[in-house]
């Protein structure tokens, strides 16, 4: 069973937001699979920097709007 990362996310809601992306639309317009989509949405897996930045930017906002790390 994979380990949950202490950091969380809004992608969810973002995608919602954004014309009620899916996730696989998501994962094309990163360049990652929509499986790591998933992952990523459930806490399962902690993106890399360069693809944090990637879906901050296809939603255009900061990067502590879509991930926050718990103090």
């Amino acid at each position: 069973m994979a380990k949950s990362t202490p950091i969380t996310n809004q992608i969810r809601t973002l995608r919602f937001h954004t014309n009620e992306m899916t996730q696989a639309e998501l994962a094309e317009k990163v360049g990652v699979t929509r499986q790591t989509v998933i992952a990523i949405e459930q806490g399962k897996y902690s993106p890399s920097l360069e693809v944090a930045f990637k879906i901050a930017r296809i939603f255009g906002v900061g990067l502590e709007d879509v991930f926050q790390y718990p103090e």
